[in-house]
C-alpha cells in the first residue's frame, strides 16, 4: 500500500495581492492531483521562533501524486505567483 504523500510550507507572504493571484492558479493542480487542504492558514504560534506568516499542509493519496502536482505545468505556471510574492521553506515528503 502506498503512503500519503505531503507538501509541507512555512510561508513569509510578502506581497499578498500577488499572493492571492497564486492561490487562484493553484486551484487547477490541486484539483487535478487531489490535493486536500490539511491546514491553509489560520491561526498559529511559534514557540520556537520564526516560522512565517502562512503556514500549509497539503495532503495527497500517494507520495507519488505529491511529486507529480509539484512537477505539473499546472503548478509549475502557479508557482511562479508564489515566489515572486514570498520567501519560505517547502519540502515535499511521505507519510508514517
Amino acid at each position: 500500500m502506498s503512503k500519503k504523500g505531503y507538501w509541507m510550507a512555512m510561508v513569509d507572504v510578502r506581497d499578498p495581492e500577488v499572493y492571492k493571484q497564486y492561490i487562484e492558479a493553484n486551484a487547477a493542480a490541486f484539483a487535478k492531483y487531489g490535493a486536500k487542504f490539511v491546514v491553509r492558514a489560520g491561526r498559529y504560534a511559534n514557540p520556537e521562533g520564526p516560522t512565517g506568516n502562512r503556514h500549509v499542509l497539503v495532503e495527497f493519496e500517494t507520495y507519488d501524486q505529491a511529486l507529480a502536482c509539484y512537477e505539473s505545468p499546472e503548478y509549475q505556471e502557479a508557482s511562479k505567483y508564489r515566489l515572486a510574492a514570498s520567501t519560505g521553506h517547502f519540502v515535499i515528503v511521505e507519510g508514517a
